[in-house]
């Protein structure tokens, strides 16, 4: 696949969501950081069975939400999202959907942001997430974002912006990145942080769990119907399994990092292939295992596994090793809190009301998911990847992500096989 590029917002959108959206949040963050007790107005972007927990993790968390408004491409997906919340009586006094702030289709999103909902949870499939959270900012949203935020650098460098503009606004973002909000994880992070187990020397990340969920084609279904409702199949809607999944643990080794000074990796050098999963139209061209070896400032390294293999061993995990000991980021902990899923919702409008710090997590989750991207380009075309390359460099403009046409066709890639074949082959980068 040649690079592509995504849907974007023009000026004028910009301009037609931002003036009205903005002044009003300016009145709703003076208000609640005085203690006001007013109600806010919840959307959904993205109905899937993540975009629908995140609904649900945000209601059952906080008492001072409503829920009034869904968007997705497909209306099938808000009718099931719609059935859940109105059947749930725990959430009889946190709805009221009506069908004029449902949304359909490819721009769904933007009947969405035209509300006057003042949170969006974006539950959409990662290749979207750029211009969806870009306009939210510039609509003046406060924003729960799922990861990854991007499937591409040039995506990252959207949500970038996003995120700078975030913070000119005022606006409280949480990601999904949960273990940051989780009781056993803060607390252990920060005493690694205060030098429990000494300066870092060394980190270990895995996600080598079981195959994902394969969709067989629905004869009516048009190509890019497909693509999108058998997501984890396809490396531009998705990233492939070690942005999509293994993001979570890179994540927690950053966070480690942050604590010493050190926000990304200078480099990483990867491999990988596609050996168990069957070869057939369905799994799309995904590989199925990555290994990677960052490399940190002060001659750290992280040795990151990934991997969709069913029945072998596995595990889902982070290690990091010092000069006076180890920890497995989440040991030394006095006891499990709230869910982290649900508490991170907490903490999001904790900070929107002023009842807690405030939030904007979009960096954090930007260099994680950019950490991810260079791992799988790495791995794809077999050469060494720079942090420079992707963020200054000739990768920062690369993106994989196709113009979306119901009419057009979006045949399966070729399975990568590095410096020959795939989406994510990149010639420039064997001619070094």
């Amino acid at each position: 696949m040649k690079p592509g590029r995504k849907e974007s917002m023009s000026r004028r959108d910009f301009a037609k969501l931002s003036a009205a959206a903005v002044s009003s949040f300016a009145v709703l963050r003076g208000a609640s950081a005085q203690g006001s007790s007013e109600v806010l107005k919840v959307g959904l972007l993205g109905c899937g069975s993540r975009g629908t927990g995140a609904l649900m993790q945000m209601l059952q968390g906080n008492d001072n939400v409503q829920v009034i408004a869904l968007a997705d491409v497909f209306p099938d997906k808000i009718e099931r999202t719609r059935r859940q919340v109105e059947m749930n009586p725990q959430f009889a006094e946190k709805r009221d959907i009506q069908d004029d702030h449902c949304f359909t289709g490819l721009d769904a999103w933007k009947g969405i942001l035209e509300t006057d909902i003042d949170i969006l949870l974006e539950g959409t499939l990662p290749y979207s997430r750029p211009g969806h959270l870009e306009a939210a900012v510039e609509a003046g949203k406060h924003i729960f974002t799922e990861k990854p935020v991007a499937v591409d650098p040039a995506g990252v460098h959207q949500v970038l912006r996003a995120s700078r503009r975030a913070d000119e606004l005022g606006l409280s973002w949480v990601s999904g990145t949960q273990r940051r909000h989780d009781k056993q994880y803060r607390e252990t992070v920060a005493k690694i942080h205060d030098g429990a187990i000494g300066d870092i020397v060394s980190m270990r990340a895995y996600w080598c769990g079981s195959l994902p969920f394969v969709h067989e084609r629905n004869p009516e279904w048009s190509d890019l119907e497909y693509c999108l409702r058998n997501w984890y199949a396809h490396c531009w809607v998705c990233g492939d399994n070690i942005v999509e999944q293994h993001m979570h643990n890179i994540d927690v080794c950053h966070w480690v990092m942050e604590g010493f000074g050190i926000e990304h990796p200078i480099s990483v050098f990867a491999s990988g292939g596609r050996q168990f999963k069957p070869d057939e139209p369905k799994y799309g061209d995904l590989w199925d295992h990555f290994s990677c070896d960052f490399e940190f400032p002060n001659n750290v390294h992280l040795t990151s596994m990934s991997r969709h293999w069913d029945g072998l061993d596995g595990g889902v995990f982070e290690h990091v090793y010092g000069t006076n000991g180890n920890s497995t980021c989440r040991d030394m902990g006095e006891g499990p809190g709230i869910d982290p899923m649900v508490q991170e919702h907490i903490n999001l409008v904790n900070s929107i009301t002023g009842e807690g710090p405030h939030l904007n997590e979009g960096v954090t989750v930007s260099y994680s998911t950019m950490a991810t991207i260079m791992g799988r380009i790495s791995a794809y075309n077999g050469r060494r990847i720079t942090w420079e390359d992707v963020m200054e460099g000739r990768l920062k403009d690369y993106s994989i992500v196709p113009e979306l046409d119901w009419d057009a066709e979006y045949p399966n890639e070729p399975v990568p096989v590095p410096g020959k074949v795939g989406a994510g082959n990149l010639p420039e980068l064997h001619q070094r």
